[in-house]
């Protein structure tokens, strides 16, 4: 494992960024974000992490970093997102314990499926297996809990709505469970920083998937579910077993909204840490 910090790498023609912090010795941990956060967002939970003698890798991901943000919705299906993963694994060295939130979450179950000798462990945060999701769509309400994915297929009129300072989708994220404070941090992050097309980017990259679910998980896994989250459904958590081969637990956090890293960041790293070194004592 590199002893350096990895501030930025390179992959595909793009430049990633990535937050390395935490003993450098530690435990590796890469942290993936979701849509519209970015991977700030994982900073309470690192610190819990740190503490617990863990490094983390947050990143930037694809659409987010500034120097990786390519045009088309094409850039964004889900195999550039996994290989983008896997180079920064390459790049730290060792296979790494792994964790996802929305967006990440999907991106994570990816790189598991496909690439089980670099992942020691998954983590998965609000979002289910993918392919559970996908079943979920047509066995729940999780069709219309998710709406606003057909919404964001629109061109121009998603960035508009988002853009405008205490407009609709403003509104949407603070139903949603966003508070003030995370709301002015999605303005400067993602509007003003110009990320919020390349966030977009993934959503309208779903129509391109092509059945393409992501493979079953044979790594042990933690999928970690809230039930106050507006966009997901207790199907798909229920469903994900099915795509689960690995050592598995389902932990449900009460009273929690989607947003569960800015809400229990201590117990989300609890969640972590406890699936990390039951790894670690199998070994």
């Amino acid at each position: 494992m590199t002893d350096q910090r990895i501030d930025q790498f390179r992959h595909a023609g793009l430049t990633f960024d990535v937050i390395d912090s935490g003993p450098l010795d530690g435990t590796p941990v890469v942290l993936l974000h979701g849509f519209p956060q970015r991977a700030s967002a994982w900073d309470a939970v690192s610190q819990h992490l740190h503490a617990a003698g863990m490094r983390t890798y947050a990143l930037d991901q694809r659409g987010y970093s500034p120097g990786a943000r390519p045009r088309s919705r094409f850039g964004y299906q889900v195999p550039a997102l996994v290989a983008d993963v896997k180079a920064l694994i390459d790049r730290i060295g060792t296979p790494v314990h792994l964790v996802g939130h929305d967006w990440g979450a999907i991106v994570a179950w990816s790189v598991a499926g496909a690439h089980p000798d670099l992942i020691r462990s998954l983590t998965a945060v609000s979002v289910a297996h993918p392919a559970a999701f996908v079943k979920s769509l047509t066995s729940s309400t999780q069709a219309l809990k998710s709406y606003y994915m057909l919404l964001f297929q629109l061109p121009v009129l998603p960035e508009w709505l988002l853009s405008l300072k205490n407009g609709p989708g403003e509104m949407m994220l603070r139903s949603a469970g966003m508070s003030t404070e995370m709301i002015e941090t999605f303005r400067s992050e993602i509007v003003q920083a110009g990320a919020l097309k390349g966030g977009l980017g993934y959503y309208r990259s779903v129509p391109l998937a092509a059945g393409a679910l992501g493979k079953r998980v044979s790594v042990p896994t933690t999928y970690v579910w809230s039930d106050h989250d507006a966009a997901l459904a207790r199907r798909g958590a229920e469903l994900t077993p099915q795509f689960v081969s690995g050592p598995y637990e389902l932990e449900i956090y009460h009273g929690v909204s989607h947003w569960i890293l800015d809400e229990r960041p201590a117990e989300l790293a609890a969640s972590i840490a406890n699936r990390v070194r039951s790894v670690d004592r199998a070994a």
